[in-house]
């Protein structure tokens, strides 16, 4: 296979679909995540996931179930090194694709799937230490300073002053605007 048909020319993280042997998704995202580990891959190979759904059964207990079987998801730059990193884990049969070319999932399929949602753009913004103001809800017009922004950018934590102390909210990041917009 010629090199250049494999490459990402923008270098963009994108989830590809790895397909494994019935049973071996676990192991196939462990023995992944030693191997980025170990060759310090991080930064190319940077989320590896085998989605469940948990439920519980008729006896009441908390069952496990994988959404889709045979199936790994991985957030990766397709180059070289990483296509070979993950098409030569044991257990691993090839990437989904025409052909041997992996196909990386659009924006829809990983936001219907519930992989990632979308970043809002509004949120980026914002810094901690900012000045915000919580424009919905029973805090509505309160002012308060940003102290820590969830890792997914969907939850943020807003210190305000109520009754004369310094109250933390936990709110949704979509609930606040900069102070003075």
């Amino acid at each position: 296979m010629n090199s250049n048909d494999l490459y990402d020319a923008t270098g963009e993280k994108r989830w590809y679909v790895a397909h494994t042997y019935s049973g071996y998704e676990n192991k196939v995202k462990t023995n992944l995540e030693k191997i980025v580990e170990n060759r310090g891959l991080h930064d190319v190979i940077v989320d590896i996931r085998v989605p469940v759904e948990t439920y519980t059964d008729e006896t009441g207990k908390q069952v496990e179930e994988k959404v889709y079987p045979s199936y790994v998801l991985v957030k990766m730059v397709m180059t070289d090194e990483t296509w070979h990193v993950v098409r030569n884990i044991s257990g691993v049969t090839g990437f989904v694709g025409p052909g041997s070319k992996p196909t990386p999932l659009t924006d829809a399929e990983v936001a219907a799937m519930g992989i990632e949602v979308p970043v809002s753009k509004e949120v980026v913004s914002y810094k901690v230490g900012d000045t915000v103001e919580i424009k919905d809800g029973a805090l509505k017009g309160t002012k308060g300073v940003l102290k820590e922004i969830s890792e997914d950018l969907k939850k943020v934590t807003v210190v305000a002053n109520m009754f004369g102390r310094d109250t933390p909210f936990e709110l949704d990041a979509k609930d606040i605007k900069l102070a003075g917009e």
